[in-house]
């Protein structure tokens, strides 16, 4: 017959061994004496192992923690045992007997020290808390989404917006011309160019529908072409035609006519105007301004300069807001800037591999090097 004493222990170690049962952790306990690790049933069922199946060893974990997790689960262990955290706590992946990985809570603490605090006995918990990580990557993978059909109806927006209104705007002024000319021939000249706004027109409507597309549809299902850059340059020059011809601007093109870059034509065709006509909005008072446009084709890569020699970015001051939205940086008279079509313009480069960058200086103009990814 057992002591009372006796007694007590054995139903609180009962108690004990049925709480844990009935919450699912599992127990490990490891020895550093014997170096050997006791692991729970429960620990063996989250891994689909019987106890035979599992030596008694932190290896027998250790060596089924996923690659990406180890580093950390070791750090983590480490702190501990070295005293510096007050207990150990580790989130990692462990691979199953099936070869599948759940993700496990990993929780312990050191029990037993000797006399040089070197750690004797730790004992820890193993929670299967795979439906909550799948539950906050789902979480984190539906924001990605979001944000990333909020980024595409900027992109329609701002597309729209700007696009429409420079061609508004450029009817406007054929329009005032016209009721200027004095001449049956003058006239007529407006009308051609007003056919040509009109056909420029039209194809970016319809370059619009690619965009309306790339709202409802991943990138990898996009439709992108080979297009020719000079082609393209032409539209967007022949759109600005008005504003360059106004302020007796000059533009050279040093583009090889057989350079194509594989992108969505309602970007590209948003890329160039922006560019250009930022060029144009940021002239200098007084000064003819001059365009320069020449590519380079690299091996992996087609490059566009856009240089110009207008009044130009402080970078040091603005650098790191450049690309940034509703930035603005000049308060140019005259000019509307809405402080998103550098924003755009690199998040649409982006979108297919390529990327932007600037070299200004304040009063001397600036330099846009486009990169397009073959």
């Amino acid at each position: 017959m057992k002591s009372p004493k006796e007694s007590d222990a054995y139903f609180n170690k009962l108690k004990w061994q049925f709480a844990l049962e009935n919450s699912g952790l599992g127990i490990w306990d490891w020895n550093s004496v014997s170096n050997k690790v006791y692991y729970s049933k429960e620990s063996r069922q989250i891994l689909g192992l019987k106890e035979k199946e599992m030596k008694s060893t932190s290896e027998a974990w250790d060596e089924r923690v996923h690659p990406d997790d180890r580093e950390q689960y070791f750090k983590d262990f480490e702190d501990h045992v070295k005293g510096k955290t007050s207990f150990y706590i580790n989130e990692h992946r462990v691979r199953c007997e099936d070869g599948s990985y759940k993700w496990i809570l990993d929780r312990g603490k050191i029990l037993l020290k000797d006399s040089n605090g070197k750690p004797l006995r730790i004992i820890g918990t193993h929670s299967d808390i795979s439906k909550r990580k799948n539950a906050e990557n789902q979480t984190l993978n539906n924001l990605d989404i979001i944000t990333s059909q909020n980024k595409k109806l900027l992109n329609f927006a701002h597309i729209v917006s700007h696009n429409l209104r420079t061609h508004v705007g450029n009817f406007e002024t054929i329009m005032k011309f016209y009721d200027e000319a004095a001449s049956k021939e003058e006239k007529e000249e407006m009308i051609m160019h007003l056919k040509t706004i009109s056909r420029s027109l039209s194809s970016t409507i319809g370059n619009l529908d690619d965009v309306v597309r790339e709202v409802q549809m991943d990138k990898e299902s996009l439709k992108t072409g080979q297009l020719n850059l000079m082609d393209y340059l032409s539209r967007a020059l022949e759109v600005l035609k008005a504003d360059i011809e106004d302020y007796d601007a000059t533009v050279n093109l040093m583009v090889d006519e057989a350079t194509f870059v594989n992108f969505l034509p309602a970007y590209l065709e948003s890329i160039l105007q922006n560019i250009l006509s930022n060029a144009i909005k940021y002239r200098k008072q007084n000064t003819s301004l001059i365009i320069d446009i020449s590519s380079e084709n690299l091996e992996d890569a087609i490059k566009l300069s856009i240089r110009d020699n207008g009044i130009g970015i402080d970078l040091e001051k603005y650098g790191e807001q450049l690309f940034g939205m509703y930035n603005t940086f000049h308060n140019q008279s005259g000019v509307d800037s809405r402080g998103i079509g550098l924003y755009l313009t690199r998040s649409q480069l982006e979108t297919f591999g390529g990327s932007i960058e600037v070299e200004s200086e304040l009063g001397k103009g600036s330099t846009f090097i486009l990169t397009f990814k073959k």
